[in-house]
């Protein structure tokens, strides 16, 4: 039996993941609404419960109707795009227009006499609703960042909700679909009959059952150990909250040496596996005394208490409690503890300033870093490769990308354990940075991260293809005298040490081209190396560099 590839549970899950949970009839719903003309679907979630996982399965299943599709979150939007409805809604059109890959064109179809909300009408109708022949699906994350700004927020939802009125009687409007995901409840004023949020198909994702946790140990080859009273006390300590639930059994799985008496007991502690998330909320609410104190309320207060009830859906929207009619209780036992043990009172501002930056310094190295290996993750990867791209354009300087792979890594782990696995992942972490460091150590901006289970990529800006080819060979060959040894009796691998396949594209960045033509092109020399018996390197041929 092929057992699947464990996923730390800390981004969407992967279109295709076996770890994807379906929570009928949440999806049939959606994709049966997403068919229908002028629809708006609203999913509603707290933060870390699937809505990004879900949201992608949408625009997944829009795609294969042959819909164009648009995905906008609002969090990626800069601030200086909320100072006014004009900023904000030019900036909405353009970033359609770009994902549409067309031109702006926004002067042409803008007049200042007509103002903001009917350009931004006559824009859709005229010249984005005609361009495309096929229906517009349009999915918005993290709507409830415009709650942060009333004014425009009342304007922007009141323009979707004539939308959706207008595709009842103009046939063009009836190509427009709306999916709009939001964490907590509107708790800004809206005219009944300009909001979207009493119209279209409502979903609010519920927490796994005993069931789906039952399902998940099975793919976490927990089931051996887990029987259903211990996955009632899962349930019973982390609410059934995804996020939760997956990163526990993810811990179980890969670490033979903790139970899950164990793991439940220094859940709340700054030892336990969710320190860094417990952290991360602890320091929201300490940057918000009031939140803080709220949340202080609901945790002394086992039956429910009435909070602010703006107060109530901020922390709802965190994940934090759970609102029934108007009392609030904690949402699980893992928050109550750790939130009963801190002091929620207000900080002197000194400290609580040195203290916050600290905080907030820890929590962008753990998102950028690899836990594993300690270099940079995928996250990080994406966002410097899109940076360096566009300042090497202007430059007109090679870029230069290594994708490493670790030869048969599942293999080596399934026959030396998990402990090996990991110790071997970093060692080649350790050669590569060191090689990288050694080789190119005039280029500021190189970076080695860990792109996959066993793959490692390295960005090396203005570096060309002979000089990249040598730092490869140099990496191939030092993991070859690291003498990793292969448990010989299993068959297959064409050396007695660990080896490692490496492919490589060069570039000349064009800022109007996108980033994947060079990791296409890396994929593509990666492949080649592994059909050529693995243990060598590729250099692509399809760019000009």
């Amino acid at each position: 039996m092929h057992l699947p590839i464990l996923e730390l549970p800390h981004e969407p899950v992967a279109l295709g993941s076996v770890f994807y949970v379906e929570r009928p009839p949440v999806e049939q719903l959606v994709y049966q609404e997403i068919t229908k003309p002028g629809c708006i679907i609203r999913i509603k979630a707290p933060r870390k419960m699937g809505k990004s996982s879900l949201l992608l399965r949408i625009i997944d299943f829009a795609k294969h109707q042959k819909y164009r599709t648009i995905y906008l979150d609002f969090q990626l939007a800069d601030r200086e795009v909320f100072k006014s409805l004009d900023k904000f809604l030019r900036w909405f059109c353009a970033n359609i227009a770009y994902q549409l890959k067309i031109k702006e064109n926004l002067e042409e179809y803008w007049d200042e006499e007509l103002g903001s909300k009917v350009n931004c009408s006559i824009y859709f109708q005229y010249y984005l609703l005609s361009y495309i022949e096929s229906p517009l699906v349009i999915a918005l994350n993290e709507v409830n960042r415009l709650f942060e700004y009333p004014e425009i927020a009342q304007d922007f939802l009141g323009l979707l909700r004539a939308w959706h009125e207008l595709s009842k009687h103009e046939e063009i409007w009836r190509q427009l679909r709306l999916v709009i995901c939001h964490s907590t409840e509107v708790y800004i004023n809206l005219n009944i009959n300009q909001s979207p949020f009493n119209i279209g198909l409502n979903i609010e994702l519920p927490e796994f059952t005993t069931k789906q946790i039952q399902s998940l140990v099975r793919l976490h080859q927990l089931d051996y150990q887990l029987e259903i009273p211990q996955i009632l006390s899962i349930q019973k300590m982390l609410g059934g909250h995804p996020y939760l639930v997956r990163f526990a059994l993810y811990e179980l799985a890969i670490n033979s040496k903790i139970t899950l008496e164990e793991l439940l007991q220094s859940s709340s502690t700054i030892t336990g596996i969710y320190s860094a998330h417990l952290r991360s909320l602890f320091v929201t609410l300490q940057n918000d005394p009031a939140l803080g104190m709220a949340l202080k309320q609901v945790v002394n207060n086992s039956d429910g208490v009435e909070i602010n009830h703006i107060l109530a859906y901020k922390l709802e929207s965190m994940g934090l409690v759970k609102i029934t009619g108007s009392l609030c209780k904690v949402s699980c036992e893992l928050y109550r503890r750790y939130f009963a043990s801190q002091n929620m009172e207000e900080l002197n501002l000194q400290d609580k300033l040195v203290q916050l930056n600290k905080e907030n310094i820890e929590l962008k190295q753990l998102a950028l870093t690899d836990a594993l290996t300690q270099v940079a993750n995928r996250r990080y990867f994406d966002m410097r490769l899109e940076q360096i791209w566009h300042e090497l354009a202007s430059e007109m300087a090679p870029l230069s990308l290594i994708l490493c792979e670790i030869d048969y890594l599942k293999a080596y782990g399934d026959t030396n354990g998990k402990q090996a696995e990991n110790s071997c992942l970093r060692k080649i972490a350790r050669v590569l940075e060191t090689k990288v460091e050694c080789s190119v150590s005039y280029s500021c901006s190189k970076l080695v991260a860990r792109y996959d289970y066993q793959q490692f990529a390295i960005l090396l800006p203005q570096i060309n293809s002979s000089m990249t080819s040598k730092l490869s060979e140099k990496i191939r060959n030092e993991v070859i005298n690291l003498g990793i040894l292969h448990n010989v009796a299993y068959y297959g691998f064409p050396a007695r040490v660990v080896t490692v396949s490496l492919g490589i594209a060069c570039a000349i960045p064009n800022a109007q081209a996108p980033t994947s033509i060079l990791v296409d092109a890396a994929v593509e020399a990666l492949n080649k190396s592994k059909r050529n018996n693995r243990n060598c390197t590729y250099v692509s041929c399809t760019l000009n560099h």
